[in-house]
């Protein structure tokens, strides 16, 4: 299972979803009518398809890294320059006419017009540098969403495929008990059994009959689930799973290695959270000396100065303010970034280690039972029901027989899942980031 999901979620992420040898994944709209006729079965590679293309948080993290780049754009972006324009010396009495004339350029008037440009010695870079390492951060995250994502659909896919599983075994034993009930029927109309024999058989098929109910509904609350993983509009829990849990445990297999191929998304987003906080504290570092602003202008003032041109600099007295409460929150921030960084790497040591032990004995127990456990069970019990249909067992014995190949097939179902649900929660753990992942 884990070379299958691996052939799916990457060409899926770079937006050319495969097609596998023989047939063609369903689409949206195909699995849309699926899930309001129940007309289209669904296959597991089809389900992650699906996922990875319409999953409402996985539009969210492609939203948040549109989000990143436009602030990225905007960090590059250098300030606007000021223009500013004066009028002054307007005579109240009237008396604004010079040697030059009477008309509005000629008069007295003072008009300076000045431009004001601030110049960047160092902040633009660093504001550059942290918006880059979010964008950085929110593609990695993108790509941990998709990682997350496989995972989640596949242990979801899993568990409304054990649930239909459970209720079809809970409906062949009541079935088998609805059998026993009749020739039970038949023994106790020539009297070789009491009356409470026939209740308890009959009994005993009821209550099989209402687990498969639950268990029925079980599986329609998984596919809910499921089909809001897919990004369907209107959830109805109406899909209809194509692959059986035991074939999704069959092929259920391990990744080869100990740890990820390459980085992984999680910790790749933390290092991006690292290099944007470094970045950020040397961005408030250097505002402790704010940036000047250089001034020119042109002035004129007839009839003595007719034209004139100025030249100044401004800029804010670090005198009160050092920013001095900016520095230290992101110096705090940047120390709380690099121990993300240091969880994360043992976070994903650990879910290595526990998946892999989590698979190995799934995937044992679910052979054994597959093999060994569930053979000899349903034997016993075709041996007990022969032997009572002939008188040779006791109604103990039969009832006792059924529960126990009922309970040993269920088991073995939930066996089957948990190797399933293993070998996604391995393949996850060990999932590289790359970069059709990280792309949105």
């Amino acid at each position: 299972m884990c070379q299958m999901l691996e052939a799916v979620v990457a060409p899926a992420a770079a937006g050319d979803p495969p097609r596998s040898a023989d047939r063609a994944p369903a689409d949206s709209a195909r699995a849309a009518s699926a899930a309001g006729r129940g007309g289209l079965p669904l296959h597991l590679e089809d389900a992650l398809r699906l996922a990875l293309r319409d999953n409402w948080d996985l539009r969210s993290a492609r939203a948040a890294v549109a989000t990143a780049e436009a602030g990225l754009r905007a960090a590059r972006a250098h300030p606007n320059p000021q223009l500013a324009a004066l009028v002054s010396r307007i005579h109240a009495d009237g008396h604004d006419a010079t040697d030059l004339g009477n008309d509005l350029w000629s008069r007295s008037y003072d008009t300076v017009i000045q431009l004001g440009q601030e110049l960047d010695f160092g902040t633009r870079g660093a504001r550059s540098g942290a918006a880059r390492a979010g964008v950085d951060a929110a593609r990695a995250r993108l790509a941990d969403e998709r990682r997350t994502l496989v995972a989640a659909t596949t242990r979801t896919y899993v568990a409304a495929a054990l649930a239909e599983a459970d209720a079809s075994i809970a409906r062949q034993s009541a079935g088998y008990l609805s059998g026993e009930a009749r020739i039970a029927e038949a023994r106790w109309q020539a009297g070789d059994i009491s009356r409470s024999d026939r209740d308890q058989i009959e009994i005993a098929a009821s209550r099989l009959e209402l687990d498969a109910r639950n268990a029925e509904a079980g599986a329609r609350a998984q596919r809910i689930v499921l089909e809001l993983l897919l990004g369907l509009p209107q959830p109805a829990g109406e899909l209809i799973l194509a692959d059986s849990l035991e074939a999704l445990a069959e092929r259920a297999s391990a990744p080869a290695g100990t740890a990820p191929a390459a980085e992984r998304a999680d910790l790749a987003a933390a290092r991006a959270d690292l290099r944007r906080a470094d970045e950020q504290l040397r961005l408030e570092r250097r505002e402790r000396l704010p940036d000047p602003t250089l001034l020119g202008q042109v002035e004129h003032e007839p009839p003595i100065r007719t034209n004139s041109i100025g030249l100044g600099l401004s800029f804010p007295l670090p005198l009160w303010n050092l920013n001095g409460g900016a520095i230290a929150a992101a110096d705090v921030e940047r120390d709380e970034a690099a121990r993300a960084v240091g969880r994360i790497e043992a976070e994903i040591a650990s879910d290595i280690a526990t998946a892999r032990v989590g698979f190995d004995e799934a995937v044992t127990r679910w052979r054994r039972y597959h093999d060994e456990l569930r053979p000899r069970a349903d034997e016993v019990r075709r041996t007990v029901s022969l032997a009572y249909e002939r008188g040779g067992a006791s109604l103990l014995d039969l009832l006792e027989a059924q529960r126990s190949d009922n309970d040993v097939r269920l088991a073995a179902m939930q066996a089957a899942g948990d190797a399933a649900d293993a070998a996604a929660t391995l393949a996850a753990a060990l999932a590289p980031m790359t970069a059709e992942a990280a792309r949105p």
